[in-house]
C-alpha cells in the first residue's frame, strides 16, 4: 500500500522549468513525461549490449547495463511509494543515472578517463548530463531532452553535493574538481551544487547500490565464481542463508542462491525505510528544498547496515571483480577502448562523418576533438566497440 502523498515530495506542477520553454503535456505530468524521453533515447536503448560485469557473449542470463537499470527502478518506485515521494521522477532518475556509461562497463570507464585525461578526464555522471543535454537529436527545437531543472539535479547529485557553499569541490571530487561538462552547463543552468538532492534522487542512488550488491551476487553465483556457502563469511548473509536453510533443508543450489538474493533485497529494503523514518522525525522537513538544504541525507542505510553492505561489497571486489576470469577480460576490454581512442586521435578520418570535428583543417588535437571522440567511444556497445576495433585493427582481443 502506498503511503499517502509526503509534503517533502517534488510536485511536478511545482518544477523550477525546463531549460528551453514547451507546453506541458495534455496527458502526462513534467516528471512522467521527463521518464518517458529518457526510456525513448537512443542512449536508453544502447544500455541492452553494455556491460555490467560480464561482456554479453559470455552468457544470455547474466545482467546488461540495461537489465542493472530496470532492477534499480523497480526498486526505486517501491522505496519511493512506500516514503510518499513522486514515483515518475524517481524512476526518471533511476532509468537515467548509467546512460553516460561507456562499452565493458568500469574497464571502459578507467581507460577512456586515461586517454581523456589531458582534456578534463571522463566521468558517467557528466557523460549522462551531455546526453540529456546535447547528445541526443530527436527534437526539433533543441539538442538533448531538455529534462526538468529537478530531473537534471537528480542525475549530478544523487550522489550528494558537489561542492560546499563556496563553490570548492568536495567528495570524490575534491582531488580533480568537479568535471568541466557540469561545470560548464552549471554556468547555464545552477543546479546548486552544493546543496543535496530531492528524496527522489536519494532514492534513486541507494536504489543502485541495492540492485547492483544483490545482482552482483547472483551473477557471481551464476557464473560459479564462489558458492552460496562461501558467503557465511558475513554475519548478514550467513543469517539469511541460516534462516532459508532452516525453511527449505533439500533446496537445490540455484533456488538457494534465489531465495537468498530476494531476501537480501527486502531486507535492504526495510533498513532503509526503517532509517528514513528516523531521520525524517528528527530532520522534519516541510517541503522539498528543506530536503535539499539539511546537513545529511536523509536517506541512507542504518550503521550496522552500512557497515554489512561494506562488508558485501568487499566481498564482491575480492571473489569477483578481481577474480581472475573477470579481470583477463576487463584488461582487454581496456585494450580496445584505448586503441580506437588513439586511433580517432591520430587519424579522425576513420571517425563517422557526423563526428569529424568541425574544425577538422587544424592538425592540433585540441579539447575540443578530444571530447568528440570521447563522446563517440562513451555513445558505444560493447558489441559496436568490438566490430570497430576489428575494422581498424588487424588482431582484437576475443574477451574471453
Amino acid at each position: 500500500m502506498a503511503a499517502p502523498r509526503a509534503p517533502f515530495a517534488s510536485e511536478p506542477d511545482r518544477s523550477r522549468g525546463r531549460l528551453y520553454d514547451e507546453p506541458p503535456s495534455r496527458t502526462r505530468s513534467a516528471f512522467r513525461r521527463d521518464c518517458d524521453r529518457v526510456i525513448h533515447s537512443t542512449a536508453f536503448r544502447r544500455l541492452k549490449h553494455k556491460t555490467q560485469v560480464f561482456v554479453y557473449h559470455e552468457g544470455d542470463h547474466f545482467r546488461t547495463r540495461l537489465t542493472h537499470t530496470l532492477e534499480v527502478a523497480q526498486i526505486a518506485r517501491a522505496l519511493a511509494r512506500q516514503l510518499g515521494l513522486d514515483e515518475d521522477l524517481t524512476e526518471a532518475l533511476a532509468l537515467a543515472h548509467d546512460l553516460g556509461h561507456p562499452p565493458f562497463g568500469h574497464a571502459g570507464e578507467r581507460a577512456l578517463d586515461l586517454c581523456l585525461g589531458p582534456y578534463g578526464g571522463f566521468d558517467h555522471n557528466a557523460q549522462t548530463l551531455r546526453i540529456v543535454t546535447l547528445l541526443e537529436h530527436r527534437y526539433p527545437d533543441f539538442d538533448g531532452l531538455n529534462l526538468t531543472w529537478e530531473t537534471l539535479e537528480g542525475i549530478v547529485k544523487h550522489n550528494g553535493p558537489l561542492t560546499d557553499a563556496a563553490g570548492n569541490a568536495i567528495g570524490r571530487y575534491q582531488c580533480r574538481g568537479v568535471p568541466l561538462g557540469i561545470v560548464d552547463f552549471n554556468r547555464t543552468c545552477d543546479l546548486e551544487l552544493w546543496s543535496f538532492a530531492s528524496l527522489e534522487a536519494q532514492v534513486a542512488a541507494i536504489a543502485d547500490d541495492i540492485a547492483y550488491n544483490t545482482h552482483d551476487i547472483d551473477d557471481g553465483l551464476r557464473a560459479g565464481l564462489f558458492a552460496v556457502d562461501d558467503l557465511k563469511e558475513m554475519p548478514l548473509t550467513d543469517g539469511i542463508i541460516a534462516d532459508i536453510t532452516r525453511r527449505h533443508p533439500t533446496l537445490d543450489h540455484g533456488r538457494r542462491g534465489a531465495e537468498l538474493v530476494r531476501e537480501l533485497i527486502s531486507y535492504l529494503i526495510m533498513a532503509v525505510l526503517s532509517e528514513a523514518g528516523t531521520r525524517l522525525a528528527v530532520a522534519q522537513p516541510r517541503l522539498v528544498d528543506d530536503v535539499r538544504r539539511h546537513s545529511a541525507p536523509l536517506l541512507a542505510f542504518p550503521t550496522e547496515v552500512a557497515e554489512a553492505e561494506t562488508r558485501i561489497k568487499a566481498f564482491l571486489k575480492q571473489r569477483m571483480y578481481r577474480h581472475l576470469r573477470v579481470v583477463r577480460v576487463m584488461d582487454q576490454a581496456e585494450t580496445i577502448v584505448r586503441d580506437l581512442f588513439v586511433r580517432y586521435r591520430d587519424d579522425p578520418a576513420a571517425l563517422p562523418a557526423e563526428w569529424l570535428p568541425e574544425n577538422g583543417n587544424n592538425r592540433e588535437f585540441d579539447a575540443e576533438k578530444a571530447r568528440r571522440v570521447g563522446n563517440f567511444i562513451a555513445g558505444m556497445t560493447d558489441r559496436f566497440a568490438i566490430n570497430e576495433h576489428r575494422r581498424l585493427f588487424d588482431s582484437t582481443p576475443e574477451l574471453r
